[in-house]
């Protein structure tokens, strides 16, 4: 495959995404208004409570078995890597350039997070299908390549609305209450003012004693079993299940069960399963999130070309992280692996492995972003320049990889 032909290959889903973000910036100008500030919250619940879920779900269902599980399993543990890099990466960016608080959640979310879904499942079956593709028979790859790239998807979805959704969950709370301290100060100032020292001590007093077990305040022994229990409890009591998982995060538990346990994954998955509406269902909808989340980043970045709080040694820093330092590193890790014979010889396994490194951020930050109310504009300026570079960036890596894989 040429280098011209490997371009267009690469440039080609790109250029779809960034397409469906003109549509969306367009339906968002004040002419339009189709996807203004009272819409978009709508279309992003949709995408967060149904889209999503639905589309975790019917590919982890219909790519995850015991068999992959035990082939391809180390393909989870590399897209750990690239999130857990990623974060320290940003981490290091946020302190050179003193990133704003409020959006230290999405400089993490971006570095960390790449595309994993649809590129993938766009470029590797182009790759496979050329007449000169470097990875054999063109049924064979495009089987083998689209089975990687749907495993590669969901199990990225599932760190995506985990370890992602958490991060920039705390950092957006943390931002919107540290808005709030001044205020919050002040009054509790008021307050301890007008309460004498003696009711305040008796108040700390029996808060503290609120706290304590019953046993232990009653001056008895409090076996392991009980103090367990009441950890237990305190730590239910203080968190908030509805922040932890996500509704992607609760889809894909179920699929995870339907595709490892035989007796359901044959009622439900397959052409033959009776029961193949449901996941043929999901998967219709699970299609409506990929376009859906492009949109929503057009339609917010109209209101970052008007006026966006972030620098562009952020947005420079991180374009340089995902497409520089990221994929170098994957470089080192991949072939680490396959040393250590951790990774087979399958040079078709190994690519997709590489090009996780390489991907510009996940749409699903957008998603993010607009659902915490926390630098939805500077998000969609940040993907449009990401995106845009990909075109290059992707082409560039693409023909490295292949050639280190000979």
């Amino acid at each position: 495959m040429g280098f011209l032909d490997l371009f267009v290959v690469a440039m080609v889903p790109v250029l779809k995404v960034l397409l469906i973000t003109l549509v969306g910036l367009f339906l968002a100008l004040d002419r339009i208004d189709l996807l203004g500030s009272t819409a978009r919250p709508y279309l992003n619940n949709l995408i967060f409570y149904v889209f999503s879920p639905a589309l975790v779900s019917s590919q982890l269902a219909g790519t995850i078995t015991l068999q992959s599980l035990a082939s391809l399993w180390f393909m989870p543990v590399n897209i750990l890597l690239t999130f857990i890099i990623g974060s320290v990466l940003a981490w290091i960016l946020i302190k050179i350039t003193r990133t704003p608080p409020h959006l230290q959640g999405l400089v993490i979310g971006c570095c960390s997070a790449g595309n994993l879904g649809n590129l993938l499942l766009i470029i590797v079956p182009a790759v496979c299908n050329e007449s000169n593709s470097p990875f054999g028979d063109s049924t064979v790859c495009s089987s083998y390549g689209m089975a990687y790239a749907s495993l590669s998807m969901a199990v990225g979805a599932i760190y995506i609305w985990t370890y992602v959704y958490i991060i920039m969950r705390i950092y957006a709370d943390n931002s919107a209450e540290n808005t709030e301290n001044v205020s919050i100060a002040d009054s509790e100032s008021y307050t301890e003012a007008l309460l004498p020292s003696s009711e305040k001590s008796s108040c700390h007093d029996h808060s503290v004693h609120a706290e304590l077990p019953e046993t232990m305040s009653e001056g008895k022994k409090v076996t392991f079993m009980e103090r367990t229990f009441w950890n237990f409890k305190k730590f239910a009591a203080n968190t908030n299940l509805k922040k932890v998982f996500a509704p992607a995060t609760i889809a894909a538990m179920f699929g995870f069960i339907i595709g490892t346990i035989s007796p359901i994954r044959k009622v439900i998955i397959g052409d033959s399963a009776p029961l193949r509406v449901l996941e043929s269902s999901a998967s219709l909808l699970g299609q409506a999130s990929i376009p859906c989340m492009a949109l929503i980043m057009g339609s917010n970045l109209l209101k970052g070309l008007r006026r966006s709080e972030i620098s562009v040694s952020v947005i420079a820093g991180i374009v340089v992280v995902r497409n520089f330092f990221l994929p170098l590193i994957g470089i080192g890790i991949v072939k680490a692996a396959h040393h250590f014979g951790l990774v087979g010889s399958d040079s078709l396994y190994q690519f997709i492995l590489l090009l996780q490194y390489a991907l510009p951020p996940a749409m699903a930050i957008g998603v993010m972003a607009q659902l915490f109310k926390a630098g939805e504009s500077e998000c969609s300026v940040i993907m449009l320049w990401c995106y845009v570079l990909a075109a290059f960036s992707l082409t560039l890596w693409s023909t490295f990889y292949m050639w280190i894989l000979g």
